[in-house]
């Protein structure tokens, strides 16, 4: 499988050149040349199978020309090691707990595919790769975990002062070794926007070998679409099409969906689930896509205002509004919303959802109302366990919310992060240092 920029396609490299470079030279995002189909005989089955065994299947149709088939085996026994529970609130309403990881954040799944990809692709490199990643809270923590002590490979993680929560602020500034913490005056934007200026840099790129473990590189994107496969087939119901309600920040989330559903996974409709920073349902409303400063919100983790996936939901597309309508509705809820959505769902089924869940739930309790004859069954993806959010959800519910071992062994260590300004030429200057 080849991958080309979505600025040039002209542009053409292998998945090792595009996990690599993490974007284009000409600053472009990395797409599949084509979209494999999967066989209908992978759908009968699909119940029969594990994540693993979805995992294998999916990822070989990009990836087998770059690793071979046991090393992906390999990268997939070790990456995906924890359970992804399909949870029944009620009839047509299911929630996908992707928070079982190291970190306690879907994050972990992608993160973990591609620092095994990336390892094994500079076993024979003899110069260090120097991994940019922007985070609005969990990414962070997740590529962090995923890449610790692993040779040949520094992390320099990027996040917005006092725009995370504490415990998400501990999981980025405690690890040490071969991470490093940047604590921006800025949001969550400014800090993107300094790792797509230093991709695009000749002088940086002439004496650092970078790459990016955000979204925005392909490595993440195609593990996670994994686990659309892995809900659906856990569905009792395989007849009918799917709904997926998915909390958007930076839309890596939802365009894997999209990839899932371009390969053949029954979907009848994404809900585009945002809190206020609600650039594409604004789009999807009218036509016209306005970046504009991200603002802060209990989600923290989506608040971007101008998403870099979008490029490729519109490259999916053709970048024509009216078929990107058809298959992802738009809607966004503000804070006291979501407070609202945490108090329920405590209340009606016993069972706590931290802030960017309540989001995705949200979306599909509207949706649903919207569409009182809809049958198909809803599936909300929950992104972040709810201890990560212990200061909102606690008084919410006045219920204490037990913090799983592998959380709390943050909470002791001391913070160690460089504060930085937002501006390009300070985070160059760091880098050359």
């Amino acid at each position: 499988m080849k991958f080309y920029s979505i600025s040039n396609k002209k542009i053409i490299v292998s998945f090792k050149q595009a996990v690599l470079q993490g974007l284009a030279q000409d600053g472009g995002l990395f797409m599949p040349l084509t979209i494999p189909q999967l066989p209908l005989d992978f759908f009968k089955r699909i119940n029969l199978l594990s994540f693993q065994d979805i995992a294998y299947e999916v990822s070989q149709l990009f990836v087998s020309d770059d690793i071979p088939e046991k090393v992906l085996q390999d990268i997939i026994t070790k990456a995906f090691n924890f359970d992804l529970p399909l949870i029944n609130l009620e009839k047509q309403i299911y929630g996908l707990e992707l928070f079982h990881g190291p970190t306690l954040s879907f994050k972990d799944l992608a993160a973990r595919f591609m620092a095994r990809s990336m390892s094994y692709f500079i076993r024979n490199q003899k110069k260090e790769l120097t991994i940019l990643v922007a985070t609005s809270g969990d990414t962070g923590s997740a590529v962090a975990h995923g890449f610790f002590g692993l040779e040949g490979i520094k992390v320099i993680i990027l996040y917005p002062s006092q725009k995370v929560s504490m415990i998400q602020e501990k999981q980025l500034t405690t690890m040490g070794g071969n991470i490093t913490a940047l604590e921006v005056k800025g949001t969550f934007d400014d800090c993107q926007k300094l790792v797509k200026q230093a991709f695009v840099d000749q002088e940086l790129n002439k004496y650092l070998s970078l790459t990016s473990a955000n979204s925005i590189n392909i490595a993440r994107l195609i593990p996670q679409s994994f686990y659309y496969f892995f809900a659906y087939g856990q569905l009792k119901n395989k007849e009918k099409s799917v709904i997926f309600s998915v909390p958007s920040g930076n839309f890596g989330n939802l365009t894997a969906g999209l990839l899932a559903k371009k390969m053949g996974l029954p979907v009848g409709k994404f809900l585009a689930a945002t809190n206020i920073n609600d650039s594409v349902p604004q789009y999807l409303k009218t036509g016209y896509f306005k970046p504009r400063p991200s603002k802060k919100t209990i989600s923290n983790a989506m608040d971007v205002g101008n998403p870099s996936n979008f490029a490729r939901i519109l490259e999916l597309y053709g970048h024509q509004v009216q078929k990107i309508r058809k298959d992802i509705n738009g809607i966004s809820f503000t804070d006291q919303q979501t407070k609202s959505a945490i108090i329920e769902v405590y209340q009606k089924y016993d069972y706590i959802l931290d802030p960017h869940s309540a989001v995705g739930y949200l979306g599909l309790k509207k949706y649903l109302r919207q569409n009182p004859n809809e049958t198909r069954p809803g599936i909300f993806l929950q992104t972040a366990h709810p201890a990560k959010f212990l200061d909102l959800v606690q008084p919410l519910i006045n219920k204490k919310v037990e913090i799983p071992q592998r959380l709390q062994k943050y909470l002791t260590k001391s913070k160690e992060s460089i504060v930085l300004p937002n501006k390009f030429a300070d985070f160059k200057a760091f880098l050359l240092s």
